[in-house]
Protein backbone atom coordinates (compact mmCIF):
# COMPACT_ATOMS: atom_id res chain seq x y z
CA UNK A 1 0.00 0.00 0.00
CA UNK A 2 1.57 3.04 -1.03
CA UNK A 3 0.75 6.45 0.49
CA UNK A 4 0.36 10.00 -1.22
CA UNK A 5 3.83 10.64 0.26
CA UNK A 6 5.39 7.80 -1.33
CA UNK A 7 4.16 8.27 -4.31
CA UNK A 8 5.31 12.05 -4.34
CA UNK A 9 8.63 10.68 -3.51
CA UNK A 10 9.02 8.39 -5.77
CA UNK A 11 7.87 11.03 -8.69
CA UNK A 12 10.46 13.81 -7.21
CA UNK A 13 13.79 11.74 -8.51
CA UNK A 14 12.24 11.66 -11.81
CA UNK A 15 11.53 15.48 -11.89
CA UNK A 16 14.57 16.38 -11.08
CA UNK A 17 16.05 14.14 -13.65
CA UNK A 18 13.83 15.83 -16.24
CA UNK A 19 14.69 19.06 -14.61
CA UNK A 20 18.34 18.13 -14.90
CA UNK A 21 18.29 17.45 -18.82
CA UNK A 22 16.03 20.69 -19.23
CA UNK A 23 18.19 22.78 -17.24
CA UNK A 24 21.55 23.43 -19.98
CA UNK A 25 18.81 24.76 -22.36
CA UNK A 26 16.49 26.99 -20.08
CA UNK A 27 20.15 28.25 -18.35
CA UNK A 28 21.49 28.95 -21.84
CA UNK A 29 17.91 30.47 -22.91
CA UNK A 30 17.67 32.46 -19.90
CA UNK A 31 21.86 33.84 -20.07
CA UNK A 32 20.70 35.01 -23.46
CA UNK A 33 17.15 37.04 -22.43
CA UNK A 34 19.66 38.29 -19.60
CA UNK A 35 22.11 38.99 -22.02
CA UNK A 36 19.75 40.72 -24.68
CA UNK A 37 18.04 42.55 -21.96
CA UNK A 38 21.59 43.78 -20.77
CA UNK A 39 22.87 45.14 -23.99
CA UNK A 40 19.20 46.86 -24.22
CA UNK A 41 19.45 48.24 -21.02
CA UNK A 42 23.31 49.48 -22.53
CA UNK A 43 22.18 50.57 -25.21
CA UNK A 44 19.80 52.87 -23.38
CA UNK A 45 22.33 54.24 -21.37
CA UNK A 46 24.27 55.38 -23.50
CA UNK A 47 21.67 56.78 -25.50
CA UNK A 48 20.90 59.11 -22.39
CA UNK A 49 24.31 59.34 -21.67
CA UNK A 50 24.78 61.15 -25.22
CA UNK A 51 21.58 63.06 -24.49
CA UNK A 52 23.08 64.39 -21.41
CA UNK A 53 26.11 65.34 -22.91
CA UNK A 54 24.33 67.12 -25.81
CA UNK A 55 22.26 69.13 -23.43
CA UNK A 56 25.29 70.25 -21.56
CA UNK A 57 27.70 71.19 -24.07
CA UNK A 58 24.71 73.07 -25.75
CA UNK A 59 24.02 74.90 -22.38
CA UNK A 60 27.70 75.42 -21.98
CA UNK A 61 27.55 77.35 -25.10
CA UNK A 62 24.79 79.18 -24.79
CA UNK A 63 25.68 80.40 -21.23
CA UNK A 64 28.85 81.34 -22.81
CA UNK A 65 28.06 83.28 -25.40
CA UNK A 66 25.38 84.88 -23.04
CA UNK A 67 28.19 85.72 -21.02
CA UNK A 68 30.49 87.63 -23.71
CA UNK A 69 27.26 89.32 -25.00
CA UNK A 70 27.02 90.64 -21.45
CA UNK A 71 30.17 91.51 -21.07
CA UNK A 72 29.66 93.33 -24.80
CA UNK A 73 26.82 95.47 -23.71
CA UNK A 74 27.63 95.90 -20.26
CA UNK A 75 28.92 99.16 -21.26
CA UNK A 76 26.13 100.68 -23.38
CA UNK A 77 23.87 101.60 -20.23
CA UNK A 78 26.93 103.72 -19.21
CA UNK A 79 27.69 105.06 -22.19
CA UNK A 80 24.26 106.05 -23.19
CA UNK A 81 24.13 108.19 -19.82
CA UNK A 82 27.39 109.68 -20.46
CA UNK A 83 26.39 110.78 -24.13
CA UNK A 84 25.00 114.00 -22.91
CA UNK A 85 28.37 115.04 -20.66
CA UNK A 86 29.49 114.87 -23.90
CA UNK A 87 27.37 116.46 -25.40
CA UNK A 88 27.85 119.57 -22.96
CA UNK A 89 31.71 119.53 -23.52
CA UNK A 90 31.22 119.61 -26.86
CA UNK A 91 28.85 122.95 -26.88
CA UNK A 92 31.64 124.13 -23.59
CA UNK A 93 34.43 123.95 -26.45
CA UNK A 94 32.90 125.55 -28.87
CA UNK A 95 32.14 128.54 -26.23
CA UNK A 96 35.85 128.55 -25.69
CA UNK A 97 36.30 129.89 -29.24
CA UNK A 98 33.88 132.86 -29.39
CA UNK A 99 33.70 133.89 -25.33
CA UNK A 100 36.37 136.17 -24.14
CA UNK A 101 34.95 136.17 -20.53
CA UNK A 102 36.68 133.14 -18.47
CA UNK A 103 33.91 133.44 -15.58
CA UNK A 104 30.58 132.03 -17.47
CA UNK A 105 33.46 129.28 -18.68
CA UNK A 106 34.57 128.13 -15.17
CA UNK A 107 30.85 128.27 -14.25
CA UNK A 108 29.81 126.28 -17.53
CA UNK A 109 32.72 123.63 -16.78
CA UNK A 110 31.99 123.60 -13.64
CA UNK A 111 28.10 122.56 -13.86
CA UNK A 112 29.21 120.02 -16.72
CA UNK A 113 31.67 118.52 -14.11
CA UNK A 114 28.75 118.04 -11.56
CA UNK A 115 26.12 116.54 -14.35
CA UNK A 116 28.83 114.53 -14.98
CA UNK A 117 29.71 113.68 -11.19
CA UNK A 118 26.04 112.98 -10.73
CA UNK A 119 25.80 110.69 -13.71
CA UNK A 120 28.35 108.37 -12.70
CA UNK A 121 26.96 108.28 -8.70
CA UNK A 122 23.72 107.05 -10.32
CA UNK A 123 26.04 103.84 -12.16
CA UNK A 124 27.27 103.21 -8.61
CA UNK A 125 30.50 105.30 -8.73
CA UNK A 126 31.05 106.77 -4.88
CA UNK A 127 34.41 108.81 -4.52
CA UNK A 128 36.06 107.85 -0.82
CA UNK A 129 37.18 110.58 1.77
CA UNK A 130 40.56 110.15 2.87
CA UNK A 131 42.00 113.46 4.45
CA UNK A 132 41.76 112.91 8.07
CA UNK A 133 40.75 109.65 8.07
CA UNK A 134 42.90 106.92 9.98
CA UNK A 135 44.99 105.15 7.39
CA UNK A 136 43.51 101.53 6.44
CA UNK A 137 45.67 99.63 4.15
CA UNK A 138 41.95 98.08 2.77
CA UNK A 139 41.15 101.37 1.14
CA UNK A 140 44.32 103.34 0.94
CA UNK A 141 47.76 103.64 -0.30
CA UNK A 142 50.71 105.26 0.94
CA UNK A 143 52.86 107.30 -1.51
CA UNK A 144 54.66 108.42 1.28
CA UNK A 145 54.77 109.11 5.15
CA UNK A 146 55.25 112.90 6.60
CA UNK A 147 55.48 114.31 10.33
CA UNK A 148 52.50 114.93 11.34
CA UNK A 149 52.44 118.79 11.91
CA UNK A 150 50.40 117.60 15.55
CA UNK A 151 49.71 114.75 17.77
CA UNK A 152 46.32 113.78 16.28
CA UNK A 153 47.29 113.55 12.96
CA UNK A 154 49.47 110.39 13.49
CA UNK A 155 48.59 107.22 11.42
CA UNK A 156 46.09 109.51 10.09
CA UNK A 157 45.63 110.74 6.14
CA UNK A 158 47.23 114.01 5.78
CA UNK A 159 47.08 114.34 2.47
CA UNK A 160 45.29 112.71 -0.32
CA UNK A 161 47.39 112.95 -4.23
CA UNK A 162 44.53 110.67 -5.83
CA UNK A 163 41.08 110.46 -4.97
CA UNK A 164 39.84 106.83 -4.79
CA UNK A 165 36.84 105.57 -5.73
CA UNK A 166 33.72 102.75 -5.18
CA UNK A 167 32.00 100.87 -7.67
CA UNK A 168 28.88 99.55 -5.69
CA UNK A 169 30.74 99.22 -2.04
CA UNK A 170 33.60 97.38 -4.08
CA UNK A 171 36.76 99.38 -3.98
CA UNK A 172 37.94 99.74 -7.73
CA UNK A 173 40.89 102.71 -7.33
CA UNK A 174 43.01 103.04 -3.69
CA UNK A 175 43.33 106.34 -2.69
CA UNK A 176 46.81 107.83 -3.22
CA UNK A 177 47.64 109.13 0.32
CA UNK A 178 50.18 110.85 2.35
CA UNK A 179 50.22 109.63 6.06
CA UNK A 180 51.15 111.44 8.73
CA UNK A 181 54.14 109.28 11.08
Amino acid sequence: MTTDNQHIQEDTPIEDELAANAAPEIAQEGEEKVTEKLEAEITELKNKYLRLYADFENFRRRTAKEKLELISSANEDLMKAVLPVVDDFERAMASFETTTDIAPLKEGVGLIFNKFSKTLESKGLKPMTSKGEVFDADLHESITQFPAPSEDLKGKVIDEVEKGYFLNEKVIRYAKVVVGS
